[in-house]
């Protein structure tokens, strides 16, 4: 079975989705052919399960004239069974190629269906994605819910010394690429209402120098270490003691899960995805969107009972393994690669 990839992502939840999803198809025998932005810093683990092709394919270059031109050629080369496309810039050069069946993957909520004349299905990786397509924007060809996986391994905790935090202190750790939907600035407003806890936040991007200021109004510079990206923040998540995803916009959720994966007690918004997936008091807590005083309490609240703490890492991490499994979600993609449209 061949499959062709078109990814024009930086780095992100569905970039790491990916990476994920190219290992898993690899596992079960696919030949992959992954189109992707040049020198991203997950490259190095998709060309050990696929052949890269790099390309920026902006629209001021001549890869915007050539590269539709070359994908059509290597589909019907290749003789593929399917092609996906991930997101808007990725569906815009899905090919008119009548040999294999061709998937548009979403993440998101798209805001209108231009971008994917020649997809036969949408994949989205919620129901909610999948009602917004169909009642919303009236897409009648086919949709199917796949969700995303991630790695379940337990790993060993980073030392908190290489983040200058002491050992015995609450910590708490969030992720994610540094815009305003994130609501990062927020957990930093909540955190000086939680004393003596630590905050590691991952990752990079626009807003840095805005979440700097926040820390330094609200007098937290000794409490906040900004991590950078890192290729695996298993670690990091595994040394921490809870996990907060405070964003205003959420469709999935992708870094619950890799919380989830080291049985870390999750704080989360009520958001699009967590919203499907979690429960509150069950598997986690959810939280107004913008709630801060909510942050500050949900926080304290796993500090002062430990035990809560560990009930909803360990029942987090059983929603993971249940419902969100390579097994599961790789051999219902290989069940759609096999449809011909």
């Amino acid at each position: 079975m061949r499959v062709h990839q078109y990814i024009f992502g930086k780095d992100g939840g569905a970039e790491k989705f990916f990476v994920h999803l190219v290992g898993a198809l690899a596992r079960r025998g696919v030949e992959q052919t992954a189109v992707m932005r040049w020198n991203r810093r997950w490259k190095p683990d998709v060309e050990a399960h696929a052949k890269v092709i790099e390309s920026n394919f902006r629209n001021l270059s001549i890869d915007r004239i050539l590269l539709p031109m070359k994908v059509l050629s290597m589909a019907k080369r290749d003789k593929a069974d399917a092609i996906i496309s991930w997101s808007t810039r990725g569906a815009r050069l899905m090919p008119d190629y009548k040999g294999g069946i061709k998937l548009s993957r979403l993440g998101d909520y798209p805001t209108h269906l231009g971008y994917f004349k020649n997809s036969d299905i949408l994949v989205c990786n919620t129901p909610g994605i999948a009602d917004h397509v169909r009642n919303n924007l009236g897409w009648t060809r086919g949709v199917e819910v796949i969700s995303n996986f991630t790695d379940t391994s337990v790993v060993a905790p980073i030392s908190r010394s290489v983040a200058d935090t002491p050992d015995g202190v609450p910590l708490i750790m969030t992720m994610g690429r540094f815009v305003k939907r994130k609501r990062f600035h927020l957990l930093i407003e909540a955190m000086a209402a939680v004393p003596d806890a630590y905050l590691w936040i991952a990752g990079d991007g626009e807003e840095r120098e805005a979440l700097e200021a926040v820390m330094r109004e609200h007098k937290m510079e000794n409490r906040v270490r900004f991590l950078g990206w890192h290729k695996d923040t298993r670690p990091y998540l595994a040394a921490a003691d809870i996990f907060i995803m405070p964003s205003s916009h959420e469709p999935l959720g992708n870094v619950i899960f890799e919380a989830w994966a080291q049985s870390k007690p999750v704080i989360s918004s009520r958001s699009e995805g967590p919203s499907w997936f979690m429960r509150d008091g069950e598997n986690g807590l959810l939280v107004d969107i913008d709630d801060v005083p909510g942050y500050s309490h949900a926080i304290n609240q796993l500090i002062a009972d430990p035990q809560l703490a560990a009930s909803l890492g360990e029942k987090g991490r059983a929603t993971l393994v249940g419902q969100f499994s390579e097994e599961a979600v790789a051999n219902a993609y290989i069940e759609l690669f096999k449809r011909k449209p």
